[in-house]
């Protein structure tokens, strides 16, 4: 995938996936997550954090993706990408089939697509700064855009702490987490994301559309 640096354009090759699920670094928070998701049928976790494995096809830059029914929905979250031992960081979408979910959560996420930005920072220019760093989405449901998600890196867990204990092999990307959704989570038919560095004033951002397929029977 083509990415675009504070430096150049430059080509990342993803072989591993891995999304990284209730990850707030309060407890509460992570209740109040568990018992948001329990409402549309969604078991808890066996453990906190959990790291779910999806496939690497499921990452991509496209304006429109295409999903199944009209269950599904996106959440913001840090994308962490390594590679040659280098770390990178972005925004992407773990956009989660709803209805699936409450059979299985890794399945809801394994059959659907990851929209991530097409801008990277270096790891290392926000690692000091990383709980300073603000991340935002919005749905349009029909009459624009409404605000869907906001907090600081603060409310989730350290993103080095998860890094160490996702063990990220060269190549990999993992979604690190997210808040919970202003009003409550549901269907996201347009989404759009943005993650700002008040400190060195700079944002990545992007937004996408979904395209619902019918779920024949």
């Amino acid at each position: 995938m083509l990415f675009t640096t504070s430096a150049t354009e430059k080509s990342f090759e993803i072989n591993h996936l891995v999304v990284a699920g209730w990850t707030a670094r309060d407890h509460k928070t992570v209740q109040i997550h568990i018992d948001e998701l329990a409402e549309i049928g969604v078991a808890p976790p066996s453990t906190v954090p959990l790291y779910y494995r999806a496939s690497n096809l499921l990452l991509t830059q496209d304006k429109r993706v295409e999903v199944v029914g009209s269950d599904s929905s996106g959440e913001v979250e840090p994308l962490i990408i390594k590679q040659n031992g280098t770390f990178w960081l972005g925004i992407g979408s773990d956009h989660t089939d709803r209805d699936l979910e409450g059979h299985s959560v890794a399945l809801s996420k394994q059959v659907c697509p990851k929209p991530v930005a097409k801008m990277l920072w270096a790891f290392e220019e926000v690692k000091e700064h990383l709980d300073q760093l603000e991340m935002q989405s919005w749905v349009d449901e029909g009459e624009g855009w409404t605000l869907y998600q906001t907090g600081t890196l603060a409310a989730i867990r350290p993103l080095t702490e998860l890094i160490e204990k996702a063990d990220l092999q060269d190549n990999s990307a993992m979604l690190c987490g997210t808040f919970a959704a202003i009003g409550g989570v549901r269907r996201t038919p347009k989404f759009r994301m943005s993650l700002h560095d008040p400190v060195l004033n700079r944002t990545i951002e992007t937004e996408y559309q979904t395209i619902e397929l019918p779920a024949v029977k």
